[in-house]
Order: C-alpha cells, then sequence, then structure tokens
C-alpha cells in the first residue's frame, strides 16, 4: 500500500458533494464492459500463510468486527507480504505493509492501537481490519462489492485518489458510484502506480480469495 489521503464527500442525486477541488488533466475514457472473473482455485494456501493463520484470523477479525470476510482480509495481507511479518517494501513495513504515516493516522484515531507498529503482526492484523472497515464503511458504492473494490483502491493507494477518480467519471457521464465505470478514470497518477491500484483488487478477489476460501479461512466479497 501507499499512504492515507482521507477527504470526506457523499454522493446525493447522483452528484458528487464536499470534494475537496483538484486540479484534474485526463484523455476521454471508453467505459468497457467488466466482469469479475472469479478464478477457480489452483494453489493450495503457503505453509508460511497456515503458521500465522490462528493469530492473524484472531486478531483481524479483533479489529474489523465479528462478521469479517477473513478470506478477503487474508487475500489482502498475502497480497502486500506474501504471510510474511517481516516484509519490507521501499515505503511500508510489516504483515500488511503499512507506510509510517498510515499507521500513525490509525494509532491516533484508534486508542486500542496507539502503540503503533506495522511490523508487530497482531498489532498489523489488527490495524488492516479497522481500516478495511474504516474504507469500506466510508465509500459511496452502489452496492457492498462496488465499497470492497473501491476500499481496496483507497488502502492501496489513498482514499483522496479513488475520490478524485469518481470526480473524475461523473465528469465524463460515468456513474460514480460502480467500480467497474469508475475504473477507467485516472486523476493524474504516474502510469505506472495508476495501473497497480487497479490490479490491486483483482488480484485479491479473483485470484487469491478463492484459495483462502477452500482452505475454510472464512468468507469473502463479490461473491
Amino acid at each position: 500500500m501507499r499512504t492515507l489521503i482521507v477527504i470526506g464527500f457523499g454522493i446525493m442525486a447522483g452528484a458528487l458533494v464536499g470534494v475537496v477541488p483538484t486540479a484534474i488533466a485526463a484523455e476521454e475514457y471508453l467505459v468497457p464492459a467488466i466482469s469479475l472473473k472469479i478464478a477457480r482455485p489452483t494453489a493450495e494456501v503457503p505453509a508460511r500463510c497456515q503458521r500465522i493463520r490462528l493469530n492473524y484470523v484472531r486478531n483481524v477479525q479483533h479489529g474489523y468486527g465479528p462478521n469479517a470476510p477473513v478470506a478477503a482480509l487474508a487475500s489482502q495481507m498475502f497480497q502486500e507480504s506474501g504471510c510474511d511479518p517481516s516484509a519490507k517494501s521501499a515505503f511500508a513495513d510489516g504483515l500488511t505493509q503499512f507506510t509510517p504515516a498510515t499507521a500513525s493516522w490509525i494509532g491516533s484515531r484508534y486508542p486500542d492501537l496507539a502503540l503503533s507498529d506495522a511490523k508487530n503482526p497482531t498489532w498489523a492484523a489488527r490495524a488492516q481490519g479497522r481500516y478495511m472497515r474504516f474504507l469500506v464503511d466510508r465509500s459511496t458504492g452502489e452496492t457492498e462489492c462496488d465499497r470492497w473494490w473501491m476500499g481496496k483502491w483507497g488502502y492501496n493507494g489513498g482514499e483522496g485518489w479513488v475520490i478524485r477518480d469518481q470526480k473524475l467519471a461523473l465528469a465524463k457521464g460515468a456513474n460514480p458510484r460502480r467500480h467497474v465505470e469508475v475504473e477507467p478514470f485516472n486523476a493524474g497518477r504516474h502510469a505506472a502506480a495508476f495501473r497497480e491500484n487497479r490490479d490491486y483488487p483483482h488480484k485479491i478477489i479473483e485470484r487469491w480469495q478463492p484459495m483462502f476460501i477452500a482452505a475454510g479461512w472464512g468468507s469473502g466479497v463479490c461473491l
């Protein structure tokens, strides 16, 4: 994931309201017909994931709530770190790859997560659950699947970019509440960052989630 940008907004009567204005330069886009391609699991959950399963499931449920779609969250964790609590990237650390800025924000918002430590797998799992619940609850997606899809965009690239992309989609005549219609619109990111962001939920939901569901890790999303 990258960093946190929080901008409050809503969608009323088909228009975005409360969005911080931003200068947007973009080409005209055609909205393609997009359908989810949920694959049958072709691989087993790696042993390293099974070793952390009990601790991860308990703590991601603690963060999200007892109704957590654990397979969906575990698939995201696998995409972020490959189930490696010591994983490190250029900007983020740990099992769920929080940047220092986002980890600090989570710690300041939630007292039970105040001792923010992205390298601690217990904290990382709880923070992932809590942050995804935050992003999904704030999303204005039309369906639960839309809200999860946009929430994953926000986890990976920042909620502010999701909002800007929705605003651009609306300006171009697309429905900003449907992820399939927002997906082609880039409000200004570098092409590589945009491509990574758009691939992110596809990999999690369509590729990894069936594997974790088949292994009995719990429920998923967009089924």
